[in-house]
């Protein structure tokens, strides 16, 4: 069976206050219900063999939505949303269903926003905070990125964060951002808890690899994912009118290839999906240029797809981590264009290469329809977290259900493209490239 998780979701205490949300709880009357906290889902559902079962024990998730009894007093709340990391489509649809369902549904009226991230708690930099009201959120679904703004770092000065927090009388913190940002988030909530403040912390995953663990998808994927449909698609039309034309796409994806992975299939011109998990050589019989030659002198063009962090071993290593902790790669994007040049430069062929980068088009983008909705509930789903006293969870869709997920377990481990899942069989098959590029 594995190993057992704890999925309990922490909480600062009963919640005894009647919600002010009317809804019902019996089942069958047609009328919207609360949801309790014995409500769950189960992580794994997937048997193996036959001698395999699924117990609900260590496996079972809690349900996210409105309870019958929260735990802070409505006028009593003072609400801080922050947007922490690099951008990524429906930041601000998120920001806006917070607003909305804490105005709305529980009469909230005082939420603060705090600008560019963590550091936006920090004395030194002196970033002003901007008050939140639906009518200064109403149309920012729109428009890409961040009202709030956004950095990288700060969220290990935790005593400072910590400190103003106190000092601002916050008693619930949404923090939107991928897995550095919930870490920050875990460890500010346990320096409150030192402090004995019932300051209650609730995550809103944000990776735009979609490589947070445990959750199904993170908001912002299937955007990325549309985005960089279109981007392969204009590569795909260069390499087909040229004369051994070669499209070369870049897309995000610094140790999970999901981006890179999805796009192929929704793109059936891909002819190699080149990601972070599936190592390759470079040169030899069985490497990928070996294998580009082939598809050029039988097809007479060819689209690659590669994830930013595929490759890194073949390319000299950048030294260093950028602000929040992430390593710093090359660039396998131009490297990769490099190579191909030279390679048929040197074996007579002339090819015709086109590289494009929409990274920066791709996190800067609106949400999609999509994405939107699941931004909104999101977003709605953390109001009720925390209005209920939960704490250092984050709200995930897991198994097509929104549930409370502890931040400690979904940070605990990255998640990537299963090379003997169907997923990446389905690529497979889709871009009909080799199972196995390596000469090993």
């Amino acid at each position: 069976m594995g190993k057992i998780q704890n999925f309990t979701a922490p909480t600062l205490g009963k919640a005894n206050i009647p919600s002010p949300i009317e809804l019902s709880t019996v089942r069958g009357d047609s009328i919207v219900n609360y949801v309790s906290d014995d409500e769950g889902v189960l992580n794994k559902i997937r048997i193996f063999n036959a001698e395999d079962t699924v117990s609900a024990e260590g496996n079972q998730l809690e349900l996210a939505g409105p309870r019958e009894n929260i735990f802070f007093n409505p006028p009593h709340v003072h609400a801080a949303i922050v947007t922490c990391g690099g951008l990524c489509p429906g930041l601000n649809n998120v920001i806006r269903a917070v607003v909305r369902c804490l105005w709305y549904s529980y009469d909230v009226r005082r939420i603060t926003g705090i600008q560019n991230g963590y550091r936006g708690f920090l004395p030194d930099n002196n970033f002003p905070t901007m008050e939140m009201t639906p009518s200064l959120v109403d149309d920012i679904q729109m428009k890409g990125g961040t009202i709030l703004g956004s950095s990288r770092g700060g969220g290990d000065r935790v005593k400072e964060i910590a400190d103003s927090l106190e000092r601002m009388n916050i008693n619930m913190l949404f923090t939107i951002g991928g897995d550095g940002t919930q870490r920050g988030a875990v460890d500010i909530a346990e320096e409150l808890e030192k402090r004995n403040l019932k300051i209650s912390v609730v995550g809103i995953p944000k990776t735009i690899d979609n490589d947070l663990n445990f959750i199904q998808r993170s908001f912002g994927f299937e955007t990325a994912v549309a985005k960089a449909v279109e981007a392969v698609r204009g590569a795909h039309v260069e390499a087909h009118d040229a004369i051994n034309g070669i499209g070369l796409v870049k897309v995000m994806g610094r140790d999970s290839g999901f981006i890179a992975a999805h796009t192929a299939l929704a793109m059936s011109d891909v002819n190699f999906c080149l990601i972070p998990e599936n190592p390759f050589d470079l040169e030899g019989e069985n490497g990928f240029l070996n294998h580009l030659k082939r598809r050029i002198l039988k097809r007479k063009h060819a689209v690659i797809l590669v994830a930013e962090g595929a490759g890194q071993k073949m390319i000299d290593k950048i030294e260093g981590a950028d602000k929040s902790g992430n390593k710093k790669l090359s660039d396998i994007g131009v490297f990769l264009k490099d190579e191909i040049n030279k390679f048929f430069k040197n074996e007579g062929i002339e090819v015709n290469i086109k590289y494009i980068d929409p990274s920066y088009i791709i996190r800067s983008a609106p949400a999609n329809p999509n994405d939107s909705i699941y931004c909104s509930r999101l977003g709605a789903h953390a109001v009720h977290a925390a209005m209920a006293g939960k704490t250092k969870i984050l709200i995930g869709l897991v198994n097509n259900t929104f549930v409370h997920l502890p931040i400690k377990i979904a940070v605990s481990s990255r998640k990537y493209v299963d090379q003997e899942s169907s997923l990446w069989r389905d690529v497979l098959e889709n871009t009909r490239q080799p199972v196995n590029m390596s000469n090993e």
